[in-house]
């Protein structure tokens, strides 16, 4: 006998759009630390792809234990199964895969090519988020963008910069991450951000420990020395705490936006480098993160007060 009772629908996540700014405004911040914290710490352990697979084991643990701590077993049960596909293509193709090729394109590729190629995320996330997430860009967010192109080449300049295996398998990662932002946004609709971040950074972390075994890393493990595991540690509670702000942020703002806003990170990082080398920035390097800072300024307001890109998110 068919029942009588009505579905009933799945209640949306509430998402303040000027929090979401605030939170992505946060996330550039602990970002611009992380990169900089990373530069000090991946020294310390004999391989790059171990260090990240560490301190991506660290950020899971606290993700799964923070997700343990504000969900309740209700939320997990109500994810639809799409929705933990998702869960699982966005730890594939966001925590693990992007990683793999990133590294594998940095031993090949000029240092300036891997940085230009890689900072231009927020471009791919902005093409991708107007067919597949509804966003819209108006005239000021089109200028905001390519305003952050032109801070971005004026703080990594890519004359010079030639095109092979290695540039090519970076700029296949950063395309990975860009639809790992879209996937996100997409599962933010119903799913919480705390069970998002555990779900990238678990699935991701076993992926990369597979790839250490397949190409023989895992007995460096025993070369990682106390100073090192103290490294470890700390930039794994930092990626902990950029993974939860930053899906927080996602959450509850436009996907364009937030990567837009990231961008801004590469100032703290720029103003760390230089207060712990004792220099100040050359003028060109300056230019650069005024105009990084004001073209995410704009974006933020446009974002707040534009109604067009407000009722998209």
């Amino acid at each position: 006998m068919a029942s009588n009772r009505r579905a009933v629908p799945k209640r949306a996540i509430p998402r303040p759009l000027s929090r979401g700014v605030g939170l992505a405004a946060g996330a550039a911040l602990i970002s611009g630390i992380a990169i900089w914290l990373n530069g000090l710490a991946v020294g310390t352990v004999p391989d790059a792809a171990l260090f990240t697979t560490l301190k991506n084991a660290v950020a899971a643990l606290v993700l799964i234990a923070l997700a343990m701590a504000l969900v309740r077993p209700g939320q997990l049960r109500d994810i639809g199964r799409n929705d933990r596909l998702r869960l699982v293509l966005i730890g594939i193709v966001g925590g693990s895969v992007p990683f793999v090729l990133f590294f594998s394109g940095l031993a090949m590729a000029s240092a300036p090519a891997a940085a230009f190629i890689q900072k231009t995320l927020f471009i791919w996330v902005a093409l991708l988020a107007v067919p597949f997430l509804g966003e819209r860009l108006g005239w000021v967010q089109v200028t905001a963008l390519g305003a952050l192109v032109i801070g971005q080449a004026i703080l990594v300049p890519p004359q010079g910069i030639s095109w092979g295996v290695g540039e090519t398998l970076i700029a296949a990662a950063t395309l990975l991450w860009a639809v790992e932002v879209v996937l996100a946004k997409r599962v933010l609709r119903t799913v919480t951000s705390p069970i998002v971040g555990a779900a990238r950074m678990s699935i991701g972390l076993v992926f990369l420990v597979g790839y250490l075994a397949v190409s023989g890393r895992l007995g460096l493990l025993a070369t990682v020395t106390p100073d090192a595991w103290a490294w470890v540690v700390l930039t794994g509670l930092v990626l902990a705490a950029y993974v939860t702000t930053w899906y927080a942020a996602l959450e509850r703002a436009p996907a364009s936006l937030v990567t837009s806003v990231l961008v801004a990170g590469a100032i703290i990082t720029g103003i760390l480098g230089s207060v712990s080398a004792g220099v100040a920035p050359a003028p060109e390097v300056a230019a650069g993160y005024l105009v990084i800072g004001a073209a995410a300024a704009v974006f933020c307001l446009a974002g707040l007060r534009g109604p067009r890109l407000a009722a998209a998110a």
